[in-house]
């Protein structure tokens, strides 16, 4: 490795003795109480959950690999003194920096070939996958596992003596006692002399602690809690690299005696009620089958949140009753878009971990790439309406098919470590003007979007962006650039080519989750898109689009979800002003934009009748179009009094020279103004159209 540097194995032997030596278990307390708990008072906020990003703070993978090596030998819970404890702390963040530096240099960034990405390599991709970001939140795992295991309770109650739920009320239990136990013991630690300080105490329970806290029989508890202890007689002798396999990470709780026990990370033990159960039962095929349905009846579930039962379909076969020519595994059909889900329970293997190349392409190709081409190929035959779609039970699916847009959603039941580097540096995708770029989450980020975006545009919208940046916006997770898209309204500013968002943005998102699921007091819902136009005109005519779910409408949803906050205010103040003026002289008045991204829209507000309404305003958009020569333009109507949706209409087809439009338009007011629709400009900044004033008071066309 060149400069004296020292290899992998060489460090993790020296962090194995530093793990096994007396007392290291307070080492490890040490760093869980610093790292892993969040710190409140009366209600949480984005200040107490930002530590959590800190690049000081050893990461959960790092805790487990110092409590899988401790585990290797007899644990010795003596304390260390205080200038020896001290000692460890340093050593193991010196072993662990040094050991993250010799994964980064194992990798080269030189090669001969041309257009190789030697961050695709499994040298490269091996620190994204040990140091990536969580993809569940504990309480997800907790959730999914009822959901994932209750059709298999009586192998549960025959096999190991208590069922599911059972497992989860012990969980919780478990969480709740240490919640509680943080306070009482931390209390206590203080009184003491400080070479007696230690917070091991803080992770320790006993079986009666879990009783009282839940009132669960001892005897299912003592059985929980037996099926996640490390087997007999194994001691973690395959933990010999930082890949393989730590026997921990499955069976997180370690026994110190007949009833009392150790579980330093809550989080592990949520994971692996969650992911251990399969190993007990993976040479059973139709368990091994099972998982992958649940993630389909998950996900189905999830839409049908957003969307509704009437617009999403499971296992729907195109072709004929005779011959079958694809498989969706979910579809939701709304409006003029289409959703195909395509879902899979593949894992990453340990060699693949351990940065084999071929196994970590061959597991990628079996999770996503499969699910990909066969969610690519039903896009391409759902188009074509000479192949009829079928239910499960052969009846036919008579739906609108005159897509515009098709997003392919691949979506994986369990933790794939860095799976959005690997999408980008793997998948190979196609396409066209309807089918758009594939998206690739796990079931726990379509969770979280369909908990933050509960209506068909938010989340149609969000699709659309993301999907549009595919090649142009990254993070270490997808968690991150949804909490950004959340906050500030996904785009991408003209003049960059890249945008790579930091882990820390997920905070205000992490904390939203936290409140809604766990029930602790703070902002459910993160201050941006979902919070600044509720309870406006704008609020309202995106509610009505959904509503109505007409094709000529949801373009123009899809629009005034693109603009920038000062933007909507200007609309939001000049729909007012024109509704105001029509409720008071009973005429037609309108307002139009002029976007220089070949697109405008026009607003009309009137209650004359409806025929006449929808004349003017069809008239009036095409002429507006053609004078600004633009691809696409939106209308709408409005009645001045409610502000409800009287009929719109969206324009997409090229402009084209017309002496006959010429003549039409020769005396239409030219617009002075316009705005720019895909760049946020700031309240008091000159308006872009050049007009010499503040952005604020500029940029309509009233009339």
């Amino acid at each position: 490795m060149g400069n004296g540097a020292r290899n992998e194995t060489e460090i993790f032997k020296d962090l194995e003795k530093l793990c096994t030596s007396a007392g290291y278990a307070h080492i490890i307390a040490f760093f869980c109480h610093r790292d892993n708990i969040i710190r409140y008072a009366d209600e949480i906020s984005v200040d107490d959950v930002i530590h959590q990003f800190s690049m000081e703070r050893l990461v959960r993978t790092e805790i487990s690999t110092l409590i899988g090596l401790m585990y290797k030998q007899k644990i010795d819970l003596s304390i260390p003194k205080p200038e020896t404890f001290q000692k460890h702390i340093d050593e193991t963040k010196a072993l662990l920096k040094e050991l993250q530096h010799s994964i980064v240099a194992g990798f080269s960034t030189k090669t001969s070939k041309e257009g190789f990405n030697p961050l695709t390599t499994g040298a490269a991709l091996r620190e994204a996958i040990f140091y990536g970001a969580e993809s569940a939140y504990y309480f997800q795992y907790r959730e999914f596992s009822v959901k994932k295991y209750s059709k298999h309770n009586t192998w549960f109650i025959s096999n190991k003596g208590y069922s599911i739920e059972d497992a989860c009320a012990v969980l919780t239990a478990i969480t709740e006692f240490q919640n509680k136990n943080f306070i009482k013991r931390l209390t206590q630690i203080m009184k003491k002399h400080p070479d007696e300080w230690t917070m091991l105490p803080l992770f320790m329970f006993t079986v009666d602690d879990i009783h009282s806290e839940s009132g669960v029989e001892i005897a299912v508890i003592k059985a929980v809690i037996d099926s996640f202890v490390p087997p007999d007689g194994i001691k973690n002798e395959e933990f010999s690299t930082l890949s393989d396999f730590n026997i921990t990470n499955a069976y997180p709780i370690i026994p110190l005696s007949d009833s009392n026990y150790l579980l330093f990370q809550i989080y592990s033990l949520a994971e692996a009620l969650y992911e251990t159960p399969f190993f007990w039962r993976k040479d059973e095929k139709n368990f091994s089958n099972h998982r992958g349905g649940f993630a389909e009846e998950f996900s189905a579930e999830r839409l049908k949140l957003v969307f509704g039962s009437d617009k999403v379909f499971t296992n729907i076969e195109i072709g004929s009753k005779k011959r079958k020519k694809g498989e969706i595994d979910v579809l939701v059909a709304f409006s003029n878009r289409a959703i195909i889900l395509q879902a899979k329970s593949k894992r990453l293997q340990i060699p693949a971990r351990k940065g084999n190349d071929n196994c970590i392409r061959d597991d990628f190709k079996k999770a996503i790439q499969e699910s990909y081409d066969q969610g690519l190929k039903c896009s391409k035959l759902l188009t074509d309406e000479k192949y009829k779609l079928f239910d499960s039970e052969s009846n036919e699916l008579k739906i609108n098919r005159k897509f515009k847009e098709i997003y392919i959603l691949c979506v994986v039941s369990d933790h794939y470590p860095a799976l959005s580097f690997q999408a980008h540096g793997f998948l190979k995708y196609e396409t066209t003007d309807i089918i758009m770029s594939p998206f690739v989450m796990d079931i726990f980020l379509l969770d979280v979007m369909t908990e933050m975006l509960q209506t068909p545009l938010y989340f149609l919208s969000y699709i659309n962006r993301r999907t549009e940046y595919a090649e142009k916006i990254g993070a270490t997770h997808e968690l991150t650039i949804l909490s950004y898209h959340l906050k500030q309204n996904l785009f991408m500013v003209d003049g960059y080519d890249f945008l790579f968002l930091g882990d820390d943005i997920r905070a205000d998102l992490d904390l939203a989750m936290l409140v809604r699921r766990e029930g602790v007091p703070g902002q459910a819902t993160p201050d941006g898109i979902l919070t600044k136009n509720k309870n406006t005109v704008i609020g309202q005519i995106i509610r009505e689009i959904e509503r109505l779910e007409h094709p000529a409408t949801i373009d123009f949803g899809f629009m005034l979800l693109r603009l920038g906050e000062e933007t909507i205010e200007n609309i939001i103040e000049n729909i007012q002003k024109i509704a105001n003026l029509a409720n008071k002289d009973n005429k037609h008045h309108d307002l139009t934009y002029i976007g220089k991204n070949d697109m405008g829209f026009t607003i009309h507000c009137n209650r004359d009748a409806f025929l006449v309404s929808e004349t003017r305003l069809k008239e009036h958009c095409e002429r507006r179009k053609y004078s600004e020569k633009a691809r696409n333009w939106f209308g709408i109507c409005l009645d001045p009094q409610n502000l409800k949706i009287r009929c719109g209409l969206t324009l997409d087809y090229d402009w084209k020279p017309s002496e006959e439009m010429d003549k039409i338009v020769k005396n239409l007011p030219k617009p002075q103004r316009t705005i720019n629709f895909g760049k946020k400009v700031g309240r008091n900044d000159p308006c872009p159209c050049g007009s010499g004033k503040k952005y604020k008071k500029c940029c309509i066309n009233l009339h």
